[in-house]
């Protein structure tokens, strides 16, 4: 039995764009906090886009958008974490993620495993190689690929579950 999901491209004139935006942006709060109980738990899990991916690939790119560039200002603010001088290298990679996820919904149609793995691998590469254009530093900049791989398996397995089977309609 074929699953119907309904993917939604919201506009920015829309008071449902930023709900759902304030939903996630809340989720993108909320979840990094749990994970940084962990030893390194942000650095390995990712937390931080994990909503971003979800919201971008389920209600557009605009969403997507706002969820991107709140999240870390908020996270930073209110939490110290991520620390100031990462928030370019964070907010390039999760407006990035947005872009890319948005994207891939409105091309695919569609939310499997491998295009979120498509989408994720998209995002890590070109931030990678915008961060290490940034900060100089090679090793710094591919942090996300020696530490924060069961983090992209998070994105990819909990996106696809979410996306698919936790908000529907």
């Amino acid at each position: 039995m074929q699953m119907t999901l309904k993917l939604h491209s919201l506009p920015f004139n829309n008071v449902n764009t930023y709900i759902a935006a304030a939903l996630f942006v809340i989720g993108n709060i909320v979840l990094p906090q749990l994970f940084h109980f962990l030893p390194d738990g942000g650095r390995i899990w990712l937390p931080i886009y994990f909503f971003t991916l979800v919201g971008a690939y389920k209600y557009g790119w605009r969403v997507g958008l706002i969820t991107a560039i709140v999240s870390p200002l908020v996270n930073s603010m209110l939490f110290g974490m991520p620390l100031p001088v990462a928030l370019p290298a964070i907010m390039l990679k999760s407006i990035l993620l947005a872009l890319f996820a948005g994207f891939a919904a409105s091309r695919f149609h569609k939310a499997s495993m491998a295009i979120l793995l498509g989408v994720i691998l998209a995002y890590q590469v070109v931030g990678t190689l915008g961060e290490w254009i940034m900060k100089s530093d090679f090793m710094l900049a591919c942090q996300d690929f020696r530490l924060g791989l069961p983090g992209m398996l998070f994105q990819i397995i909990g996106g696809w579950a979410i996306i698919n089977y936790l908000i529907r309609k």
